[in-house]
């Protein structure tokens, strides 16, 4: 499975996953979300790859919302700010 990131804009970003059944998600980060969640450790491509690495491990790829704030992921997996604040502090 391989993840593909495409930068549309500044904040926007076109996320596909390659996979049995292959998606394609869009994907909204600000630079707010990106300081608070990376401290500037980590580009936001790297972020998001990390974070769809982070989704994968916890459900198929058809079941990632086709389009998203980057920080709804906490909603639905309360433990995504610490694993990306700890990823990040070891970059």
């Amino acid at each position: 499975m391989t993840i593909l990131i495409k930068e549309l804009s500044d904040e926007e970003f076109q996320v596909t996953v390659n996979a049995k059944n292959p998606t394609s998600h869009n994907v909204t980060l600000t630079d707010d979300v990106h300081q608070n969640l990376t401290n500037g450790k980590a580009s936001k491509k790297e972020l998001i790859e990390f974070s769809f690495k982070f989704l994968l491990e916890r459900e198929p790829n058809t079941s990632i919302l086709s389009s998203f704030e980057l920080s709804v992921i906490s909603g639905y997996f309360p433990e995504y700010t610490k694993t990306v604040k700890e990823w990040s502090a070891k970059n």
